[in-house]
């Protein structure tokens, strides 16, 4: 019995462990008054050669095991590492399969290790639900942690639930703090519109992230890489390009970063900079909205036969597997709706993600291929649901723009309209292009 408890111990350490690595143009930005410095951007070295050993090591294990729920255990961890670190959904199977594994040996009571991998696994596999009823599990089996906390609120947002994720992450402040406390306070003052907020709390993440002994380099890299997406969403480009730049001086050729860098060089009009570097991003990981950025770069540089090779990409993406499906569900019906193809199955696609994730971004999908559609009366009312929050996103304030225009109330349509390119006036190649001649034809 004192070697069951011994492994639960380990297992449960290596997890823990685990999450600490995975949590953790034409305007230019001022100094934000209560930001703390950001440090210096320094390459973090790769562990791939020990994490593919480790790996190798642990399969070996279970081979000649296939009771060893904790080698289960760290494999689902080192599993997830890779989902996080390339995209590749190869990882998030077999991360899958491991926690399974790992919770048919010994049930969850007993092996919350196993359990919180299963939790992160839904979570990354977009099974927000599950993923959030494993968390709340989790928090009563480990009530005096923060890991379960963190893994509930994620889940929470990501289904809507803002006013219990509120609490939790409220609840995860007063009992821990780190890297993982200010991500999560700035991605909720993030959706409630406050950006300044938002900005000093990713700052703050990122020198908890890089003070750690050995701090992973994706969380790093992805921590930087954040604070450059609320840049870029105000249309600070300078800024939000060296919060990209910086990510990638940590973390060479992160996927993340490389496609934002590239979506920022072509808001600040260096088109050929960003073709190299979706180019670049789509070789590591062919996302959906990367390849749609690609085709639409390649669409505005002449080069028609290119685009609409990416466009049929996009397409293929979705179908290629069952959790393709799940997981570019939203991207593909904006997709279609942002290229104007295919508005009723955009719709009912959006319509479907609605239904298990009812979030402001969820809402905004929904309302977007509602008015594609030609169902704006739906459109009007869950675009109400999309800005609820008060959340500073001009692709939302565009969508917002047309919709009221298809209504016919032109004053609105005007106000939303200039708040979306006020805010940020390149959101998107070719949105923003729409805007603008949107705004010019209520004059």
């Amino acid at each position: 019995m004192s070697q069951v408890k011994n492994k639960i111990a380990f297992s449960i350490l290596a997890l823990v462990l685990t999450l600490a690595c995975g949590a953790c143009g034409r305007r230019t930005s001022s100094a934000d008054a209560n930001a703390p410095a950001v440090p210096a951007a320094t390459t973090i070295p790769a562990d791939a050669d020990s994490k593919e050993s480790s790996i190798r090591f642990l399969e070996a294990r279970i081979k000649k095991d296939k009771d060893d729920f904790i080698a289960y255990n760290k494999l689902a961890g080192y599993y997830l590492q890779g989902v996080r670190e390339t995209g590749d959904l190869k990882y998030l199977e077999l991360a899958r399969r491991a926690a399974q594994s790992s919770l048919e040996v010994l049930p969850a009571e007993q092996n919350i290790g196993g359990l919180a991998a299963l939790t992160q696994t839904e979570f990354a596999a977009h099974e927000f639900a599950a993923s959030r009823d494993h968390a709340q599990q989790l928090t009563k089996l480990e009530p005096k942690k923060s890991y379960p906390l963190q893994m509930l609120s994620d889940a929470l947002i990501e289904l809507g639930d803002y006013d219990q994720a509120a609490q939790v992450i409220h609840d995860l402040e007063k009992q821990s703090s780190g890297a993982g406390v200010e991500i999560r306070l700035g991605k909720l003052a993030w959706l409630r519109g406050n950006v300044e907020d938002a900005k000093r709390r990713f700052a703050n993440a990122i020198i908890f992230a890089q003070k750690q002994p050995n701090p992973s380099r994706e969380a790093v890299a992805w921590t930087r890489w954040q604070l450059g997406e609320i840049y870029f969403s105000t249309g600070e480009y300078e800024a939000a390009e060296k919060q990209y730049r910086d990510s990638l001086i940590t973390f060479p050729d992160y996927y993340r970063a490389l496609a934002s860098l590239g979506r920022v060089l072509a808001a600040r009009g260096d088109r050929n900079g960003a073709i190299e570097n979706f180019e670049h991003a789509t070789r590591i990981l062919p996302d959906p909205t990367f390849v749609a950025a690609l085709g639409d770069l390649y669409k505005f540089a002449g080069r028609d036969k290119d685009a609409q090779t990416q466009y049929a990409l996009v397409e293929q993406i979705s179908k290629l597997s069952e959790a393709n499906g799940i997981l570019y569900n939203r991207q593909i019906a904006l997709f279609y709706a942002d290229h104007e193809m295919k508005p009723d199955e955009a719709y009912a696609q959006a319509q479907r993600e609605y239904e298990k994730r009812r979030d402001i971004y969820g809402a905004d999908a929904l309302a977007w291929t509602a008015l594609k559609a030609g169902k704006t009366a739906e459109a009007q009312a869950t675009i109400k649901e999309a800005m609820k929050l008060g959340t500073r996103d001009a692709r939302i304030f565009y969508h917002a723009g047309l919709i009221a225009k298809a209504s016919g109330d032109t004053t609105a349509a005007r106000d939303y309209l200039q708040r979306a390119l006020a805010l940020n006036p390149q959101f998107d190649l070719l949105q923003a292009a729409e805007a603008n001649k949107a705004l010019d034809s209520l004059k």
